[in-house]
C-alpha cells in the first residue's frame, strides 16, 4: 500500500467546491431538503482506483450525514463495470458533490492507472519508475500520491526539497563544475542531481563529483554506455553513482530504456498526459 494521502485534501476540496458552487447549487435545491438517497459509484473501464479520501472529504464538507462505503481501496485494480463505492444520505448533498467527487476520482485514478502500466512494463529490470514536476497546477501532492498508488516512486516534490541542475542552470552558473560546487554548498544535505546531454558531459560531471545524474534524451546505446561508465566509477572509486533516464519516454519503449542498466526512469506522461477514468454515480 502506498504512503498515505497528503495533508492538502481539505484545501484541494475547498477550492474545487468553491469553483463549482459559487453562491449555491440551483439545481439540487429542486429536491426537497428532507429527501434521502442511496447511490452507487461504478467504473466503466479497467483501471486502478485512487482518490477516495478526496471524495470522502467532498461529501463530509457538504453534509456530514452523507456516509460513504468503499468496496475497494486506493491502489486496487478495478474491472470494467465494477462497483467501487456506495453513498447514503441527504440527496441534495450527494447531488451537489457528485461532479466534484467524481472529478477527483477520475483524475487521480487516471494517474494511478497510467503509472501501473509503466510500472508493470519495467517489472523485473531492477529500474525504478519516477514521476516529475509536470503535474496539474494545485494538485501536485494529490497526483504524486496517485503515482505511489500506481506503483511508482516520487521524484522531488518541488524546488525546495532537492536540487536538480538542468542545462540552463549550468549555462547561467558557468559550467558543470561551478554549478555542482555551488549546489553542494547551498543544498544543506538535500539531494543534488545534475542533467547531462552527452557522454562527455557525463564524464565531466563525474570528475566534478556528481553522484546522481539525469541522462537527458540519450539513445539506448548511449544509456548502455553510461551504465557501464557508472559501474566502472563505482568499482574504481567506491562512490555511489545513480543514473536516471529521462526525455521522450513512452510506454512502448520504457522497458528497453530500463533494461540498459540505468537505476531510474522518470516519466512526465504519468501526470502530464492525463486521461481521466470513466466513472459513474447513479441513484439506486
Amino acid at each position: 500500500m502506498a504512503e498515505g494521502p497528503p495533508d492538502s485534501i481539505a484545501e484541494d476540496v475547498g477550492r474545487a467546491l468553491a469553483e463549482d458552487l459559487g453562491r449555491g447549487d440551483l439545481t439540487a435545491a429542486l429536491v426537497p431538503a428532507q429527501t434521502n438517497a442511496r447511490a452507487s459509484i461504478s467504473c466503466r473501464e479497467t483501471a486502478v482506483l485512487c482518490g477516495t479520501p478526496w471524495a470522502d472529504a467532498v461529501f463530509a464538507r457538504l453534509d456530514r450525514r452523507v456516509r460513504t462505503e468503499w468496496l475497494l481501496r486506493d491502489g486496487d485494480p478495478v474491472a470494467a463495470g465494477q462497483e467501487i463505492g456506495r453513498l447514503i444520505g441527504p440527496a441534495r448533498a450527494i447531488l451537489t458533490g457528485e461532479r466534484t467527487a467524481l472529478n477527483f476520482l477520475q483524475v487521480l485514478s487516471g494517474t494511478a492507472t497510467a503509472t501501473r502500466a509503466y510500472a508493470d512494463a519495467i517489472a523485473g529490470t531492477g529500474c525504478t519508475l519516477l514521476d516529475t514536476r509536470k503535474t496539474l497546477p494545485g494538485l501536485r501532492a494529490a497526483q504524486k500520491y496517485a503515482v505511489r498508488c500506481g506503483g511508482g516512486r516520487n521524484h522531488r516534490m518541488g524546488l525546495y526539497d532537492a536540487v536538480l541542475i538542468k542545462e540552463n542552470h549550468i549555462a547561467a552558473a558557468g559550467g558543470i563544475g561551478a554549478a555542482l560546487a555551488e549546489a553542494r554548498r547551498r543544498a544543506g544535505g538535500r539531494p543534488v542531481e545534475i542533467e547531462v546531454e552527452t557522454l562527455a558531459q557525463l564524464d565531466e560531471a563525474l570528475q566534478a563529483g556528481a553522484e546522481r545524474l539525469l541522462l537527458d534524451n540519450f539513445s539506448l546505446d548511449e544509456l548502455s554506455q553510461a551504465a557501464g561508465v557508472a559501474r566502472d566509477w563505482r568499482g574504481a572509486t567506491g562512490r555511489e553513482v545513480w543514473l536516471e533516464a529521462s526525455g521522450g519516454v513512452d510506454l512502448a519503449g520504457v522497458r528497453r530504456i530500463a533494461a540498459t542498466g540505468v537505476d531510474f526512469v522518470s516519466v512526465g506522461a504519468l501526470t502530464k498526459h492525463l486521461r481521466s477514468i470513466d466513472l459513474s454515480l447513479r441513484f439506486r
